[in-house]
């Protein structure tokens, strides 16, 4: 089974066309919806972001997330999980899903982040694409102990490629993102 350091078991996607936009809140729809890069709208918003890797490894992927890359059963990618900051206040936790031939085509470049967030170099690449594909709305049973929530998270999950090369992104909007 793939390792997760943010969720006990894969989260249950809704495909972002079926859900009724209207019915979420506004702040909430915002974040979901964003087509920019949210590192840049999070340093809008807040001071001090900075990326705590929680987990950074070759491995396996979740059932969905191999079959939406399309990958075969016990293929390889590179899975990097990370809590997004604002002067150790924890606002984003996302987890990015990389298979081998996207990270050959950045040359690299998503190998090597480290601390740096994603959305840098996702958005300085000129062939960027992105379909958002999918909503969860997480139980606080689902999250890893160490991110025991007591409400409900929501989060989308987003495909982008690069030069037809495809990965995901997944993202969770913890409670303390709204508080500003």
């Amino acid at each position: 089974m793939p390792y997760s350091r943010l969720f006990q078991h894969e989260p249950r996607w809704i495909s972002a066309h079926f859900v009724f936009r209207k019915t979420l809140p506004l702040e909430l729809q915002s974040w979901l919806y964003e087509s920019q890069s949210l590192t840049q709208r999070l340093r809008n918003q807040w001071k001090n972001i900075t990326v705590h890797v929680l987990f950074e490894k070759q491995q396996t992927p979740f059932l969905t997330e191999r079959r939406i890359l399309n990958l075969p059963e016990k293929r390889y990618v590179l899975v990097r999980e990370v809590v997004l900051l604002s002067n150790k206040t924890p606002l984003i936790l996302a987890r990015t899903v990389i298979p081998a031939a996207t990270l050959k085509i950045a040359q690299g470049n998503l190998t090597r982040l480290g601390s740096r967030p994603l959305g840098e170099i996702l958005f300085s690449a000129p062939s960027l694409k992105r379909e958002l594909l999918g909503i969860a709305l997480i139980e606080p049973c689902l999250w890893s102990k160490e991110f025991s929530q007591t409400e409900r998270l929501w989060g989308r999950r987003t495909q982008y490629s690069i030069c037809g090369k495809p990965m995901l992104v997944s993202e969770f909007f913890l409670p303390s993102l709204f508080e500003k």
